[in-house]
């Protein structure tokens, strides 16, 4: 087992990671740019190291800085978390030519699923179900129209070099072919520096389920089952559960033997996720492989009691993974609910600032996996997001409710936050009754979103009042009542918020 890792990454997947080596009885050494200099996770860290810079590009992108360091620290191995680096195939093969151990996938499998047409060709070659569409990427416009017309439109003109919405276009009709496979291919070539894109047959009432896949160096591979991300906003989760509504024990055995299969037909190794479409007629389809520990993984580690981190140190370390078998049962069920920095009634807008006061949820069945803390300040150099709250229940009404009752208890000031928006869809009842696609988001608009509460000023006011309060050590036990502490202004403004509310 390895003594030192150097965790490629911020933010709360770093923190995760340290506090499993932590677990582990490893050592654990930290990379950090100047925004994140007194980010919780460099402070947990056994060590940390400046990469330096501001953006991406000039610090957790910095794979020969990364290598370098972990050299100089002793660090046998580098986790790299999700995002930057972690589906970088020559990061990778860089690490393992410096002696390294990559907490990941063969470097051979990253780039084999990281090409969407590569990878749609391997599963359609090994009998997995794949959706109609183009096994090539096609950059000839009068080609491309010929087969969306064979293939039936509406259709979906998709980046072939990455996924996550970018290079994405819904064409209903003909007419709207041309235009947006030109601005496709321009946000394909942004995005990763390729403009190629591939046709597929739009998937009508979609629901998104994805696979949870451990594989070791011996030659196992299992599944952990499936999580539901269905509610997305811009192809971007937004909530995840697992088990999900939809499946049955006999698809679910179904769609985890073909989760297996695709695995196994790229040479896979350690953690990774196969995504699957279903439509309204329940049949799947494979949609691709994310090659790395997914941000919502807490959600299979709830209904399974296994901790993922754990398993792909060891696979990486050449032990066997904890399970012989793949899982089809589960103990209760799980809900994972992202809180961005971001303005829901603004169309998502980042709401980047300083976390002014900060108290989050705890309780029973409540996990809450987060980077930060009061005072931190949200950046817009990197993903908004500030926290990953999971509940656990006895089945999924439980889950739902304790999930409410922590979001209701989580208490932020300074920012916006998707908190309400996220109660107004775990309240929605077609939610509630398990019945939405991958367009809820779209569907329901009118009734998710709304102007933040008239009081929000009040209670950002009443945060920042608070925050010069404790500073100035001010003893005001008498306002709040003869009570023991500073009184809170912040507690008083969210009783009348409730009282309003009744």
């Amino acid at each position: 087992m390895f003594k030192k890792i150097l965790v490629a990454n911020r933010g709360e997947i770093a923190l995760r990671v340290i506090r499993t080596c932590r677990d582990m009885g490893i050592a654990s050494v930290a990379v950090y740019s100047e925004i994140d200099r007194e980010s919780p996770f460099v402070y947990h860290a056994d060590e940390a190291y400046a990469l330096g810079g501001v953006t991406s590009q000039e610090s957790y992108l910095r794979g020969e800085k990364i290598i370098e360091i972990a050299k100089k620290s002793g660090a046998e191995a580098i986790h790299p978390g999700y995002g930057f680096l972690s589906e970088n195939a020559e990061f990778a093969e860089a690490v393992q030519k410096a002696g390294l151990i990559f907490i990941g996938p063969p470097a051979e499998a990253i780039r084999l699923m990281g090409n969407k047409t590569a990878a749609r060709k391997r599963m359609i070659a090994h009998g997995v179900p794949t959706v109609p569409g183009t096994e090539d990427a096609i950059s000839d416009p009068a080609s491309a129209r010929k087969i969306a017309a064979e293939v039936g439109y509406p259709i979906l003109i998709k980046a072939a070099a990455g996924g996550g919405g970018k290079g994405m276009r819904l064409v209903e009709e003909e007419a709207q072919f041309d235009e947006a496979m030109e601005s496709a291919a321009r946000e394909a070539q942004a995005a990763f520096g390729n403009p190629a894109v591939y046709i597929e047959k739009f998937v009508e009432e979609p629901r998104h389920i994805e696979f949870q896949i451990l594989a070791d160096s011996e030659g196992k591979t299992i599944h952990l089952g499936e999580r539901e991300c269905s509610i997305q906003r811009r192809h971007q989760k937004v909530i995840e559960e697992s088990p999900s509504s939809l499946l049955d024990d006999e698809l679910r055995k179904r769609m985890g033997e073909a989760a297996v299969k695709a695995a196994q037909a790229c040479g896979y190794r350690n953690a990774g996720t196969i995504e699957f479409l279903v439509d309204k007629h329940r049949r799947f389809y494979f949609l691709e492989m994310n090659t790395r520990l997914q941000v919502e993984h807490p959600v299979t580690e709830m209904v399974t009691g296994l901790d993922l981190v754990q398993e792909q140190i060891k696979i990486a370390a050449g032990e066997p993974m904890s399970l012989d078998t793949s899982v089809e049962c589960f103990w209760g069920h799980a809900v994972e609910c992202r809180i961005y920095a971001e303005n829901p009634a603004n169309n998502f807008a980042p709401s980047p600032g300083k976390i002014l006061f900060l108290r989050p949820a705890d309780g029973p069945g409540i996990r809450e996996d987060s980077g930060v803390s009061q005072g931190s300040e949200i950046s817009l150099y990197y993903d908004p997001m500030i926290s990953k709250l999971v509940a656990w229940g006895n089945n999924r009404d439980h889950a739902i409710r304790r999930m409410l009752r922590a979001l209701r208890e989580y208490e932020l000031q300074g920012i916006h936050t998707t908190i309400p928006f996220l109660i107004r869809v775990l309240e929605h009842p077609e939610f509630r009754k398990g019945r939405f696609t991958t367009k809820f988001i779209e569907e329901y608009g009118e009734q998710l979103f709304s102007d933040d509460d008239p009081l929000a000023e009040v209670a950002h006011l009443a945060a920042v009042l608070e925050n010069v309060n404790e500073k100035k050590q001010l003893n005001l036990a008498a306002v709040n009542n003869g009570s023991n502490g500073m009184p809170s202004v912040w507690k008083t403004v969210h009783r009348q918020q409730a009282l309003r509310k009744k």
